[in-house]
């Protein structure tokens, strides 16, 4: 019976502006009620726990036009920027590299994909021209683009799927915005002569039968409850933990392990430089003139020390551990760095710029890949996954080289979870490293995806303090 409830005179005025067959959203209920949003949040806190309302949380996302998509909304896309370069005489490639700028590498790749330019040698030089389609007058993506603009729009509204996945993978084309709502609706209707207030005196009335409130104690953070696990587990396989900075030498982070200086890898595209700053006391004179030496030999080109001594965020946690080891000329060791690396990638719901690795060596004499198979296999059993298997693969510094599969039971499919192998001598030998070593390392904000059954690696880094503090594992 409801006249044996007491309401507060907060709780009679929500329910005085609810409805029992419609629901109405939080804002429209302040409006209503003429009541502050903590009185509101307070009411209808307490009317959730007499079971009188129901709350609905929802959200809707929106897609507006990032930077690179708001430029081309203002003049145009790259690739139409080359068509028209060219549309009235055959350039030469270098002339629409300086013309077109950072825009050159995506114009070129999207007008050629589209067969709108043709790329020809002639007399030494490379020479672009109109290709054989005849570009339309406006393409999906670009009527995308333009029907977009200076918006949000729902996602939910665009009917054009297909262009919305082409420009998702395109550079900071597409940014996604989530808008969160709450509506209030009444679970059974109440007159209002039922409601018994409580008495504005000093003798306030206190329902002892009501729920107590629920408390939320603290909890270690989901992605950092992983990395200590990966830390335990490695320790109590005989593994010593390394540090060092986010900052490292181009040396150490791509010439040491033998990428050369024009990989595409090593192109802004890809890592984060800091401009103008460069480190002359990269290493030894003896590590600098070995690598080099075996740069030159094996990728016939001219080394440059300059390339070698630009400053980047550091794209993995090798870095670390190899020039530990040779620093220090260990021949007997097993040793992890774990922390966070940075690729200029665009975000999704697998990739991040900046994320965290965890990358372990073991250098000795008697050691193969059965060996890392082995450690590969109790590690994963370790953190609940018993489904794993070996496929060989390519890394630029690994020969031979395997990934390590695991089956995600929450998709169905098989995901790479590891990589690993025997680290060239191209890379142990100018360091003066005689004895093999073995190499592993994977990303583990993806150990983390498996650990707690998420497809969404962005979900780690949202604010949603009630997500984050329901995280259940496996």
């Amino acid at each position: 019976m409801l006249a044996s409830i007491i309401f507060h005179p907060i709780e009679k005025q929500i329910i005085k502006s609810l409805n029992i067959k419609t629901s109405t959203e939080f804002y429209l209920l302040l409006q209503k009620t003429k009541l502050n949003e903590d009185q509101l949040r307070r009411g209808i806190e307490w009317l959730k726990l007499k079971n009188l309302i129901d709350v609905i949380n929802t959200q809707e996302i929106f897609v507006s036009l990032d930077t690179n998509a708001l430029f081309a909304y203002r003049h145009s896309t790259p690739e139409r920027k080359i068509l028209k370069l060219v549309s009235d005489k055959p350039r030469d490639l270098q002339e629409l590299k300086k013309l077109l700028k950072s825009d050159f590498d995506v114009a070129i790749a999207k007008a050629k994909k589209n067969s709108w330019i043709d790329i020809m040698s002639e007399s030494q030089n490379t020479i672009v021209h109109l290709g054989k389609v005849i570009p339309p007058s406006i393409t999906p993506e670009e009527k995308l683009i333009l029907s977009i603009g200076n918006k949000k729009i729902p996602e939910k509204e665009i009917v054009d799927k297909k262009s919305l996945e082409s420009l998702k993978k395109r550079r900071d084309f597409i940014k996604y915005n989530t808008a969160k709502s709450k509506s209030i609706i009444l679970k059974k209707k109440i007159k209002l002569d039922e409601l018994i207030e409580t008495k504005q005196n000093n003798n306030r009335v206190i329902d002892v039968e009501s729920e107590v409130p629920l408390f939320n104690v603290a909890r270690v953070h989901p992605l950092r409850e992983t990395i200590n696990d990966i830390r335990d587990i490695l320790i109590s396989f005989g593994f010593s933990e390394i540090q060092g900075p986010l900052i490292q030498s181009s040396f150490w982070n791509f010439d040491a392990l033998f990428t050369p200086q024009n990989h595409p890898v090593r192109e802004m595209q890809d890592t984060f430089y800091l401009e103008d700053q460069s480190n002359v006391g990269i290493a030894t004179s003896q590590q600098i003139k070995n690598v080099s030496a075996i740069h030159e030999q094996k990728w016939h080109y001219k080394w440059k020390l300059s390339e070698a001594q630009k400053m980047t965020l550091r794209t993995h946690t090798t870095c670390i551990t190899i020039r530990h080891i040779a620093n220090h000329k260990l021949e007997n060791a097993q040793i992890f760095s774990l922390g966070r690396v940075f690729r200029n990638e665009k975000s999704s719901y697998k990739h991040l710029s900046e994320f965290h690795q965890i990358e372990g060596l073991i250098i000795g004499k008697d050691i193969n890949l059965r060996h890392l198979m082995g450690i590969q296999k109790e590690f994963c059993r370790r953190i609940g996954i018993t489904k794993i298997k070996f496929w060989p693969t390519f890394f630029p510094y690994t020969e031979p080289s395997l990934q390590t599969m695991v089956y995600n039971e929450n998709t169905g499919k098989w995901l790479e979870l590891f990589g690993m192998g025997i680290i060239r001598p191209e890379v142990t030998n100018p360091l003066g490293i005689k004895k093999p070593i073995l190499a592993f390392g994977g990303g583990i904000e993806r150990i983390a995806m498996l650990k707690y059954m998420i497809n969404d690696v962005r979900e780690f880094y949202t604010n949603d303090l009630t997500m984050l503090r329901n995280f259940k594992c496996r």
